[in-house]
């Protein structure tokens, strides 16, 4: 039993000095390779930098996009309000809501114009992807429909500010003729139902797609005509 617990301790000695000898074996190689260590160095604060950097990155990325995220919403709750309370707004005011929804929409370069010598435009600006944009807003009564005459006059404000695209927004709606002329000549039509759409959220350019249409059948006009007459 004694000689069983003599071996023991003897292999625990002998791993003792095996642990210390390697350590000393390792600071033997690192002092011998001195010259080494700079540019290990070097690589670990580059690459320590270099992961702090990417960090900053990745977190000021993750706030900017719940920032944007969160304006976004903001700005489609506050377009909420009802087409009633557009209604009550004077001309200047829906001219200022006209060019805050393109603003909304990432148009750049956004002014209301409107005013005596107005040469037919009440809002200027550039589109999200440069072209310029001429646009002339109408508050008129549901109940009134725009004739082609005033379209033709949109057109000649677009040839005297050189604008790339005409859009007329109203909070009324569109003869037959003109819902005919708008798309023939380049005109975005904007009337009460999809300035409706807009002001919940929807894109400008996304009303593009059904330029020209969405006031509905028959049925829908005479629906219309009871709710607002005319």
């Amino acid at each position: 039993m004694a000689r069983r617990r003599r071996s023991r301790a003897a292999r625990r000695r002998w791993a003792r000095h095996l642990w210390w000898g390697g350590a000393v074996a390792l600071v033997l190689v690192v002092v011998s390779r001195a010259g080494v260590w700079p540019y290990l160095l070097g690589v670990l604060l580059v690459a320590g930098a270099a992961a702090v950097a990417w960090r900053l990155w990745r977190t000021d990325r993750f706030v900017r996009g719940r920032d944007r995220l969160w304006r976004q919403e903001e700005a489609v709750k506050a377009g909420r309000r009802t087409l009633a309370g557009v209604d009550t707004m004077t001309g200047t005011e829906f001219e200022e809501l006209v060019a805050g929804l393109c603003r909304r929409d990432g148009c750049t370069e956004v002014r209301r114009v409107g005013g005596a010598g107005d040469n037919g435009a009440d809002v200027l600006g550039r589109l999200p992807d440069g072209r310029t944009m001429v646009v002339q807003c109408k508050r008129y009564a549901p109940s009134r429909a725009i004739p082609t005459r005033e379209l033709r006059d949109l057109l000649g404000s677009q040839v005297h500010f050189r604008a790339d695209l005409a859009v007329f927004v109203t909070t009324s709606r569109f003869t037959g003729p003109s819902e005919r002329f708008a798309p023939a000549h380049g005109i975005l039509l904007v009337h009460r139902d999809h300035l409706g759409l807009w002001h919940n959220g929807a894109s400008l350019m996304s009303l593009s797609e059904v330029n020209g249409r969405g006031q509905g059948d028959a049925r829908h006009r005479a629906r219309w005509k009871q709710a607002y007459g005319g």
